[in-house]
């Protein structure tokens, strides 16, 4: 292979995998490389740095999850398991023969542009040298660990959720979970069960929403009221929660200062069930730790032995310079999620937070780019006219929807409303429909 002419791809996850399928269906010679053993990304939670836990499960169903063409299995329930996932994705890169472009055990630690050339440095010291680069390393590796403070003082073992893999480790403890995004919750419910005492932490209130409505997997109950205006689709469904969940306050849980859709879905109410049982307890913000104590804003403390940071990630492209991308809120400003409109040849696939299914917009993110490559090498005039239009406005992919004001959710992606902007830029450029 010359790969001069040929595509590097960083990442051997969904996102990756996408992207080389899509390579592959255009006849762009790739190769993608994996700093794993084997596929799956964070999914596989023997690669190391893998956030995953035993008791993760997909948020978004399986049948709005899979990728165009490549269904999830009839046999898996509604929500599959990190290990489903994993095989899943096994699978996805066996069908379509990924395994032979991949480079594993294989990290990269530096790629340059030299010469309007991607020259790429391995942790062994190798360099390759490549025509184009796609970063899909993906966005949960970098745990954001705040030090809390008196934790010099604590007694008891602070960890950042990355570090949390089984509701064992929680036996015969007194836990307090910081965070209720879904990793926090399915956390905090490992401690109702498993832990001597539990304990939630929240900053601000939240609406949790079921992973059922009506029998039906809520984001295809959401996804046939699409074509409902977003403020009717905000007051019904609020007040359907209101009616199924009643008003949160009695457990002590803040009270939203959002709507419903204005934040990044929490899919549980199970940790409500343990709330009104008793078996775990909602706190607010911590203010400090000092011997075996927790203290709490509102001047409440419990003992500790262990308390877990979900506190998220930080987005990064560790061995890109940041030279190459403006960073803007923690997010690398690009043109739809994918460009770059100063390096022609530089591509971001995977680095989204959205509402909904992601694997699917993979795929879109995919087909983009392997369109564009393609006309890069065979059609300077479609080229030039996409150079043009990632040089435009960018449509608006929030979806007018006025996301809360946090970190996580500056540039946060409407599903629905990505759709349209994908649909409107393929239309610009006559290119065909994923199906």
């Amino acid at each position: 292979m010359n790969t001069e002419q040929a595509v590097a791809i960083i990442g051997a996850g969904p996102a990756g995998l996408s992207m080389g399928r899509a390579l592959a269906a255009q006849n762009i010679a790739f190769v993608i490389f994996e700093a794993h053993h084997q596929v799956g990304g964070i999914w596989d939670v023997e690669h190391a740095g893998s956030p995953m836990y035993d008791s993760a499960h997909f948020i978004s169903s399986k049948n709005m999850s899979g990728h165009y063409g490549f269904p999830m299995p009839e046999s898996y329930p509604d929500y599959p398991s990190n290990r489903q996932i994993l095989q899943y994705i096994q699978r996805f890169s066996e069908q379509y023969q990924l395994n032979q472009h991949i480079r594993f055990n294989t990290k990269i630690t530096q790629a340059e542009l030299v010469n309007e050339q991607w020259q790429l440095t391995t942790e062994q010291g190798e360099q390759h040298t490549f025509g184009w680069l796609v970063c899909a390393n993906g966005t949960n590796w970098h745990p954001n660990r705040p030090t809390l403070k008196g934790e010099d003082a604590f007694s008891g073992k602070v960890l950042h959720a990355v570090e949390y893999r089984k509701s064992t480790a929680l036996e015969n403890k007194k836990v307090v979970v910081v965070g209720a995004g879904n990793s926090g919750v399915d956390i905090a419910c490992d401690a109702a069960f498993m832990a001597d005492e539990a304990y939630i932490s929240l900053r601000r209130g939240y609406h949790f929403v079921p992973k059922h409505v009506f029998g039906v997997p809520a984001d295809e109950f959401g996804a046939r009221s699409n074509w409902v205006p977003l403020p009717l689709q905000q007051r019904s469904f609020g007040l359907l929660l209101k009616l199924l969940n009643g008003d949160l306050t009695r457990l002590n849980l803040p009270k939203p200062d959002h709507k419903i859709f204005a934040s990044h879905p929490i899919l549980n109410t199970q940790i409500l069930h343990y709330l009104q049982h008793g078996d775990l307890h909602a706190k607010p913000d911590i203010d400090y730790l000092d011997g075996d104590r927790v203290h709490f804003v509102d001047q409440s403390q419990v003992q500790a032995d262990l308390v877990i940071l979900a506190t998220g990630y930080q987005w990064r492209i560790p061995y890109l310079n940041d030279q190459y991308f403006q960073w803007k809120h923690h997010r690398p400003e690009t043109f739809m999620k994918v460009f770059n409109p100063s390096i022609p040849n530089l591509f971001i696939n995977g680095f989204i937070e959205t509402n909904g299914g992601a694997y699917k917009l993979f795929d879109d993110m995919a087909h983009l780019i392997a369109l564009t490559i393609d006309a890069q090498k065979h059609d300077p005039h479609k080229a030039k006219k996409i150079e043009s239009m990632i040089n435009g406005p960018e449509p608006d992919l929030g979806g007018g929807v006025g996301y809360v004001q946090s970190d996580r959710h500056q540039g946060y992606t409407n599903t629905n409303a990505y759709r349209k902007a994908m649909k409107w830029f393929r239309k610009q450029l006559e290119w065909p429909e994923l199906v």
